[in-house]
């Protein structure tokens, strides 16, 4: 599955820019941003952009792991932030170390509960959020303003921003949406709970249990996001090549599932 690997900024294109100095500004190259963004026809004329618009760049470095910056915009707030990329509020702050949400300013760069993925031949957009189990709505949201997203067209090597599975307590980082997973294997994210305790279990397509409910710990407990790192067991073999892993946890009245986080999964 094409999911590249470092740091991607989201920059907003600013009156008076073009690609040769937005370039030269984010330490990439034109044709990278062409690329990735779409810049082509029958998408855009060579070459031509606009205020507003916003573009994806890679940024320099050799990070392993696929992970999207934000750099904040006049009139943004921190809720219309993580509204656009599918997040609470207050993992949004947790993640970036932001005490007063209130408090955020023009050209900060914020992490986000996101990675990139890049279109291969025959996608769509309905294709790829069937893939990564989520809905339209929020892969568009997520790339809103970025002129080579359609629903109907996709071509090869534009990048989308997806948002990470999540719930308001739990992130899930580790594994990707549609990975495959074996014995052995991580689940990581980060979860706000009581008593630090989170549970996981994992179904194939037919219902079949694969790992029954498992209770681990976060190293931290609520009000802070605490760190969780889950070496996966499996009781029985899957009976279907596709499955769900869940994350969540149990009300401490009732028993009652709570922060339900489902990551699409193959094995």
């Amino acid at each position: 599955m094409p999911i590249p690997s470092g740091t991607h900024l989201l920059y907003t294109v600013r009156p008076g820019e073009t690609l040769y100095t937005i370039a030269e500004q984010l330490e990439t190259n034109v044709p990278s941003l062409v690329q990735i963004n779409a810049l082509y026809p029958p998408v855009a004329e060579p070459g031509l952009i606009f205020p507003g618009q916003m573009l994806l760049a890679r940024s320099p470095g050799m990070a392993e792991e696929s992970t999207v910056l934000y750099q904040v915009q006049p009139g943004d707030t921190l809720y219309r932030i993580a509204e656009r990329f599918s997040v609470s509020v207050d993992l949004l702050a947790a993640l970036n170390e932001i005490k007063h949400p209130n408090m955020i300013w023009v050209a900060q760069i914020l992490y986000v509960a996101a990675f990139v993925y890049e279109v291969e031949p025959g996608d769509s957009l309905q294709r790829i959020s069937r893939r990564f189990g989520m809905p339209m709505s929020e892969l568009i949201r997520a790339n809103w303003n970025r002129p080579g997203l359609s629903p109907d067209v996709m071509y090869p090597g534009f990048r989308l921003v997806i948002p990470l599975p999540s719930s308001t307590n739990i992130l899930v980082s580790q594994p990707l949406p549609g990975s495959r997973i074996a014995p052995g294997e991580h689940v990581k994210g980060r979860a706000r709970t009581f008593e630090a305790t989170i549970n996981y279990q994992i179904f194939d397509a037919l219902g079949r249990v694969i790992a029954r409910e498992r209770a681990v710990a976060a190293a931290q407990a609520a009000p802070e996001y605490g760190l969780f790192d889950i070496e996966l067991q499996f009781d029985n073999p899957p009976a279907a090549p596709h499955g769900i892993l869940i994350v969540y946890t149990r009300s401490f009245r009732n028993g009652s599932i709570q922060d339900l986080v489902e990551v699409p999964v193959t094995f």
